[in-house]
């Protein structure tokens, strides 16, 4: 079907279908430069070229060019440098998902669409198998430091706060405790991933254990240094918890495809759940030493 006989509505899904398929043509020849692996970049070049091939396809049916979108090829390529290729390339597939689905329902109605949906479907299946993240490779030692941190300084600030009282008293018990936390986390791991024989190299994954330790504790401390009132700094740690929890589940469910919502909830739970039962141990203790502070 040429674009003389095709309706306003879906020339205009078709243009729309059009811009998406070359700006991503720009983004697999960005992040192609990103990849470390001669493998990588060669199979991220190939998909971008076949990104090509369908934006001229698209272009034959509505007969008109089409720019690519600099801001998303700009942010995707940002992604993909900060927070690693496997994020930024899974991230794009979602958009391409909802493309992939326009394309089936108007594949019966549009002569070359049919080819566009099968080989996007495709792509998905050949980023699966490419990708040697080495974000990814360690995100397990991310996990542990991330968990431990916010499992057990939430409960430490809780216990703090009402156990202490001074602010700045929290603060520094709190920073003490988590300095102390990050360097015995990373030398866990170290010895964990040693003793294991893992492919994984000890300490890399030390490194990665405890700074993820020690950047959650300082970001959980904060309210404490900024802030005059204990308990209103409780909050905001519980609150930047939950922040924490949040991106970091956000960022595990699209890079590792795992399901966001039950994850969440569950480092949620135990992170207020601690917080909460020491919160409730120090006030017990409290009274019964008949502390008054």
């Amino acid at each position: 079907m040429n674009s003389e006989k095709l309706t306003a509505e879906t020339l205009e899904r078709l243009r729309t279908a059009q811009r998406n398929e070359i700006t991503e043509y720009h983004v697999y020849r960005r992040l192609a430069g990103l990849a470390k692996k001669r493998h990588n970049a060669r199979i991220l070049k190939d998909i971008g070229d076949c990104e090509l091939a369908h934006y001229r396809i698209l272009r034959d049916l509505t007969g008109d060019d089409a720019a690519p979108d600099r801001r998303r090829i700009w942010f995707f390529y940002l992604v993909a440098r900060l927070l690693g290729l496997t994020f930024g390339l899974k991230l794009m597939e979602k958009g391409e998902g909802s493309a992939a689905s326009v394309y089936a329902e108007l594949s019966g109605m549009v002569d070359g669409l049919d080819r566009i949906s099968r080989e996007e479907h495709e792509h998905e299946e050949q980023l699966i198998g490419i990708i040697d993240d080495e974000k990814l490779k360690y995100v397990g030692s991310i996990v542990l430091g991330l968990n431990d941190a916010l499992v057990e300084l939430t409960g430490a600030l809780a216990g703090f706060t009402l156990a202490l009282g001074q602010i700045r008293v929290i603060a520094l018990a709190g920073l003490i405790t988590g300095i102390a936390g990050a360097f015995s986390m990373a030398a866990s791991e170290y010895l964990s991933i040693k003793s294991e024989g893992e492919v994984l190299h000890p300490l890399r994954a030390a490194f990665y254990t405890g700074v993820t330790y020690l950047c959650t504790v300082l970001f959980l401390i904060l309210p404490y240094l900024v802030l005059d009132n204990a308990y209103l700094s409780l909050g905001c740690t519980l609150v930047n918890a939950l922040l924490v929890i949040l991106l970091f589940t956000y960022y595990v469910s699209v890079a590792q495809d795992v399901p966001f919502r039950r994850r969440f909830s569950e480092m949620a739970a135990i992170s207020l759940g601690v917080a909460g039962l020491t919160f409730g141990i120090s006030y017990f203790v409290r009274l019964f030493f008949h502390l008054d502070i």
